[in-house]
Order: C-alpha cells, then structure tokens, then sequence
C-alpha cells in the first residue's frame, strides 16, 4: 500500500468512528498523473448525490503527455462502496449528522487507486484544544522518560 496523499486535518477536525476503503472512477491519464504527481485532498469533501457518493473538489494534475483538451482537474469523482457500506453511511448521514471525509488516497496492492473516507462528528473548539494538550503532555512525557 503506498499512500500517495493524505488529509491531515481530517483527524483534527472530526472525531472519525468508522473507517471504509472505497474505490474511485478515474481515467487513465489521472491514473498515469498520480503515479508521477501527488494530488492534493485536503480541501476535498464527500457528498450524497442520487444515493452514490461522490469526491468533489480532488485536485489531480493533467497528465502532461495526455491528449484530454478538457480536463478539469477538480471535476466530480464518483466513490465505489459496496451496497451494504453504503447504505451504513447514508443511514448515518441523514440520521445521526455524521460527515464522510477523504483520509488518505492509496494505491492498492493490486495496483488499482483507492480513497480510505472516514465517518465522524466534527470537533469543537474545547475538544480540539483538549486533544492538543494531551498529545503535548505525551510528547514531554516520552521525553522525561527517555532522559531519566
């Protein structure tokens, strides 16, 4: 598995519950211009349209030998879950409030492109703050540790 972007934000901003591999529709120049380019997903966000799911605003660079004239490098990516997946993260989106998130975009070992989308809450101010002293406070402690 060799991870070729990742949303960092993604874990600091949402408490994520549920994590899902799920397969994307690209072309083969995208294909062919994430193997020599990273693309960039941290402004990307997932939405429910006609009960699929759908990458919006992904920025894959044109493949510099492509012949696409009309590339758009942030069109509409469609996800590929299974039924059952789907149906899981629909249910909690209009239920329970959750948000899907892009966490990484990996190449898989069979070589296809895969997006790991998690589903959570978004943080508040004091839950991110809390979570930013508790990783401080283990850092200093694994130092002290280390130093004794």
């Amino acid at each position: 598995m060799k991870i070729i972007a990742a949303n960092k934000k993604a874990t600091y901003d949402y408490n994520i519950s549920l994590k899902l591999d799920a397969g994307i529709v690209l072309t083969g120049s995208e294909v062919k211009s994430l193997r020599n380019i990273s693309p960039s997903i941290k402004e990307s966000y997932i939405e429910e349209k006609d009960a699929e799911l759908w990458l919006k605003n992904c920025f894959i660079k044109k493949y510099a030998s492509s012949s696409d004239k009309d590339n758009d490098p942030t069109r509409s990516r469609k996800l590929l879950v299974n039924r059952k997946e789907l149906n899981k993260i629909l249910g909690s989106i209009r239920r329970d409030g959750f948000s899907v998130v892009p966490i990484t975009m990996f190449f898989s070992t069979k070589g296809f492109v895969k997006l790991s989308i998690g589903l959570g809450k978004g943080k508040k101010k004091y839950d991110k703050r809390e979570d930013q002293k508790s990783k401080d406070w283990n850092r200093n402690k694994q130092r002290l540790l280390k130093n004794n």
